[in-house]
């Protein structure tokens, strides 16, 4: 079944008859701290409560949520009797909100881990998101990221996707230019490397090309804070969640990891920093493509990306991405030699695996000096 992707309503309208399907039974609320500076939604939900909707409210988790705080949802959801989950914030409230969907189903408590290795099940539990951010595209993806005993443990099924994403473009009205930002670049390169990656589908393909082309026409507008930037952001965002959970992600998600750890700078700032520099460095080495429909189609998917930001080429485009990410300011780190070693082994092969262009240890140790020279 299709996720449905519906815009409020100053009345929360289609919110409101969400619940109602709920009737009387506890709906589990699972929410970050960003859900305070929404004023219009906690009005909403309390008269919603004074009707009687029962709302079990969760926020004992943390930014890069551990399994074990997942296991707490767990429990509330099971104790309180809940039928439903409603899921407002960023990405990790909705990695949260997913994972308690799956783990609700298992049997057991889940200690020591072992919900991890067990198969995700199919699970109907209705479950709707609202992001307050744009960029991850959360409520799009199969996928959830939780940390167990320190590493981070990848989530994946179906049942991982909510059944509605709830876009409320008033959500984003507070968000700090540099967030905005963040997210709006961690999008972008959601789009485009799921358009080169070697999973990508026409269907893919043409969610990645609308979503490049609402964040080019909408970035000005976002940035400056209109309802129609806001808006195109939110779905723009989602579009290219629903790419990357055809495709996933390719090498510049897999080199930004240990950016963000080393540097503090956000996610799609550390993806961006990649991003730029990866597009004109593939360009140059077509030849040694590895996506098994060969480099003529590789040539072809890049001029044709290349195309999908507005330009003649891939030349194009590479250059667009790099007077993108010039124009946001966006600072570029001061690495030495330490983390430049750290750099080169962090970054997960699997990940590689889905880029079009094999990339060794050299390589990569290469492309981060090229990523964090001074622009």
């Amino acid at each position: 079944m299709e996720q449905k992707m519906i815009f409020v309503e100053e009345d929360y309208q289609a919110l409101h008859d969400w619940l109602a399907e709920a009737g009387r039974e506890p709906v589990l609320f699972v929410c970050d701290t960003s859900v305070r500076f929404l004023e219009e939604l906690n009005a909403f939900l309390k008269r919603e409560e004074e009707q009687g909707v029962c709302l079990v409210p969760f926020q004992e988790f943390q930014p890069n949520p551990l399994y074990e705080q997942v296991l707490e949802g767990v429990r509330l959801f099971r104790e309180k009797g809940c039928q439903a989950i409603l899921a407002v914030g960023g990405g990790s409230a909705l990695d949260v909100a997913k994972c308690i969907r799956i783990y609700s189903g298992m049997q057991g408590n889940g200690e020591d881990g072992a919900f991890l290795t067990r198969e995700v099940p199919e699970n109907v539990v209705p479950f709707l998101a609202m992001p307050t951010t744009a960029g991850t595209g959360s409520e799009a993806t199969r996928f959830a990221v939780i940390y167990y005993q320190g590493k981070k443990q990848s989530v994946t099924g179906m049942s991982c996707i909510p059944d509605i994403a709830l876009m409320d473009p008033g959500a984003l009205r507070t968000l700090p230019e540099y967030q905005k930002k963040a997210t709006m670049m961690d999008a972008l390169c959601h789009a485009v490397e799921s358009f080169w990656s070697v999973n990508s589908t026409k269907e893919s393909q043409s969610y990645s090309r609308e979503s490049i082309g609402l964040i080019l026409r909408h970035m000005d507008g976002y940035l400056a804070n209109t309802e129609e930037g806001r808006r195109e952001m939110l779905r723009a965002a989602n579009l290219a969640g629903r790419a990357i959970n055809i495709t996933q992600t390719t090498a510049g998600h897999a080199m930004c990891y240990k950016l963000t750890s080393l540097f503090g700078v956000a996610h799609g700032h550390a993806a961006i920093l990649c991003d730029r520099v990866l597009f004109p460095w593939m360009i140059g080495n077509t030849e040694q493509c590895i996506d098994p429909r060969g480099k003529t189609y590789l040539k072809d998917t890049l001029n044709e990306l290349g195309r999908a930001m507005g330009c003649e080429d891939a030349e194009g485009g590479a250059a667009k991405l790099e007077e993108i990410f010039r124009r946001l300011e966006l600072a570029v780190p001061e690495a030495d030699e330490a983390q430049y070693g750290e750099l080169k082994t962090s970054v997960n092969p699997d990940r590689l695996k889905n880029h079009p262009i094999a990339l060794d240890e050299d390589t990569i140790d290469r492309l981060y000096h090229r990523i964090l020279m001074p622009v």
